[in-house]
């Protein structure tokens, strides 16, 4: 399903589990520099903030419901952006401690990793000499040793504590097989069209970040789904404004943020997640497109809407 009449929805990941305080002085981790980021990044045209969470003593990614109660009634009473909370958490996390976040406070929209997979972030460690939590170097390190575990099980697990909340999922996909993994649990009826697929790529164990792939994983979609999904994408690192460029002229959605790259250009750190959502939007309104409000995400994904959460 394309971008409804032009519009395209912009999410923006605000914070992430995958890059630690070390690698940019821009990357929120209080409470409040959360709130601040998420509620900029909507002013600036986001439709979607994706949030997680950080122990604010040293970074450390927690899936405690009560440190993201510090800053979501901030970010409800600051904008009226979507609120999509994490249910990936950190790869070093059970599948019972990252569901906490979106079972208790029972938001719009919550993420869904389709498939176990190693989870590479051992690259990272050639870029950084000094880290500032005793924490940082061995969870990047240790990642070539590492599976993200989400089997057949867990997802179902996540999809039945949720399905009286009427949360909606974005569908994280990283690979090929992760499409037909949520091809899976629609025919189960745990998944309710319509869809919201997000390809992922450029992370090291999933997808490449070619063009090829992002075609592929296109018509693959638009094969299993039809109309009955909406496509968006993120590309990690230095793919991420290329794919997300690629995905508007082809009828999709785009994710950006800090969690999947600090970097505006080569060299240059972005300062904040609004400069990321002010170059993509510029990007979608030069080839003609516009971007969604928020409600029109709502209209669009048949969200409950913002009154109907726990927060």
């Amino acid at each position: 399903m394309a971008a409804a009449q032009g519009k395209v929805i912009i999410t923006c990941a605000i914070t992430g589990a995958i890059h630690t305080p070390s690698m940019s002085p821009h990357l929120p981790v209080t409470p409040d520099d959360i709130a601040e980021s998420a509620i900029g990044a909507a002013k600036a045209g986001a439709a979607i903030v994706h949030l997680h969470a950080r122990d604010p003593s040293n970074g450390r990614p927690t899936q405690d419901p009560k440190a993201f109660e510090q800053f979501l009634p901030k970010i409800k009473a600051g904008s009226n952006v979507v609120i999509n909370l994490t249910t990936g958490g950190a790869p070093t996390m059970t599948p019972e401690e990252r569901l906490q976040p979106a079972m208790r406070l029972k938001p719009e929209v919550a993420s869904l990793n389709m498939g176990s997979m190693n989870f590479g972030l051992y690259e990272m460690l050639g870029r950084y000499k000094d880290f500032k939590h005793d924490w940082e170097q061995p969870y990047l390190a240790n990642s070539d040793d590492r599976i993200f575990k989400n089997t057949f099980r867990d997802i179902a697990y996540i999809l039945e504590s949720c399905s009286s909340n009427d949360t909606r999922f974005e569908i994280e996909c990283y690979d090929i097989g992760h499409l037909y993994t949520a091809a899976h649990f629609l025919e189960r009826k745990l998944l309710k069209p319509p869809l919201f697929i997000q390809s992922v790529f450029g992370i090291r164990g999933g997808i490449g970040p070619h063009p090829e792939d992002v075609l592929h994983m296109k018509r693959t979609a638009d094969r299993l789904f039809g109309d009955a999904y909406l496509w968006s994408v993120l590309g990690a690192g230095r793919n991420q404004m290329f794919i997300a460029a690629q995905s508007a002229t082809m009828g999709g959605n785009v994710r950006v943020g800090l969690e999947d790259s600090l970097w505006m250009s080569r060299g240059t750190l972005a300062k904040s997640n609004a400069e990321q959502v002010t170059r993509v939007r510029r990007i979608i309104e030069e080839i003609g497109l516009q971007i969604a409000t928020p409600d029109e995400a709502r209209q669009m994904l048949k969200l409950k809407g913002g009154s109907n959460v726990a927060f």
